[in-house]
């Protein structure tokens, strides 16, 4: 049987090393340049204290009439998700729709996903190359040595999917609440790449103006999403994209469908199911 890598521990990459336990007869695994799981469903614990949380990407989920329902159900039933009771302002009601929130951090979504995959899951396993080596992909990393395997599936962004190199080039005290402040999308492109301690001090000055009586923050972080919303993603695919046969080499996410909860459950399911037809 296939030895098989899915590269992104995000959702995506969780959900779809889910649905493939069992697939192989090695084991799975599963590798991400980040420190810990999530992507951008990440949560961020304070160096102060670990109890002080915030998440940093997506802060709820949303299910609607026509989501499949028994991920909702699973992750509702062990603990995962639970109602979104504050109010969110300007959150456009549809019906039947339900909001849900990550009562341990919305990365707990993508952990109990990875937890249930049985997968070797290895971090700060930044892939920089893939290169075909006697029928199998050879991946490399910045830490680490190649390893091979038969089958390997990208879920990171895009973006990141069109920067590899190798064969597919061009192919105890009282807690307080943590606040977080995102920007605009438009915001977000004009400072990419200006100095974060500037844009940090941008953002908490218009913050001081919009709640003046906020108190002192006790600790500060300022967080860039290089790959955020997807605004376009890639037309007339079902979820995954196929970039090389034999061996299979195989990319997916949100970029391939929408980018929100059941956009990436979608890419999940076409990424396993097209894994499994083809070992």
């Amino acid at each position: 049987m296939a030895r098989v890598l899915v590269v992104g521990a995000g959702l995506t990459g969780g959900a779809c090393a889910a649905l493939l336990r069992g697939a192989t007869r090695e084991r799975l695994c599963v590798w991400d340049k980040a420190r810990g799981a999530g992507g951008r469903m990440s949560t961020s614990r304070s160096a102060r204290d670990a109890s002080y949380t915030a998440d940093l990407g997506a802060q709820y989920v949303s299910r609607r009439a026509e989501s499949r329902g028994s991920f909702y159900e699973e992750l509702l039933s062990r603990g995962i998700l639970e109602p979104l009771s504050a109010r969110i302002e300007g959150l456009a009601e549809k019906e039947g729709s339900c909001d849900y929130v990550a009562p341990q951090g919305i990365s707990s979504v993508v952990k109990y996903y990875l937890l249930q995959s049985d997968a070797d899951v290895c971090y700060e396993r930044h892939v920089t190359h893939i290169s075909l080596r006697d029928g199998k992909w050879e991946v490399s990393s910045k830490m680490g040595s190649p390893e091979l395997f038969d089958v390997v599936i990208l879920t990171m962004p895009v973006p990141q999917i069109l920067q590899l190199q190798g064969d597919i080039v061009n192919k105890s005290h009282e807690i307080g609440p943590s606040v977080v402040v995102h920007t605009t999308v438009t915001f977000g492109k004009e400072h990419l790449d200006s100095d974060p301690a500037e844009v940090q001090q941008l953002i908490l000055s218009h913050l001081e103006n919009l709640v003046p009586s906020l108190p002192k923050a006790a600790s500060v972080k300022c967080h860039k999403w290089r790959y955020s919303q997807v605004t376009k993603a890639v037309p007339n695919c079902s979820g995954q994209m196929i970039l090389h046969t034999q061996p299979l080499l195989i990319c997916g996410g949100d970029g391939f469908t929408c980018s929100n909860f059941d956009g990436c459950i979608e890419s999940a399911m076409s990424l396993a199911e097209t894994v499994r037809s083809n070992l």
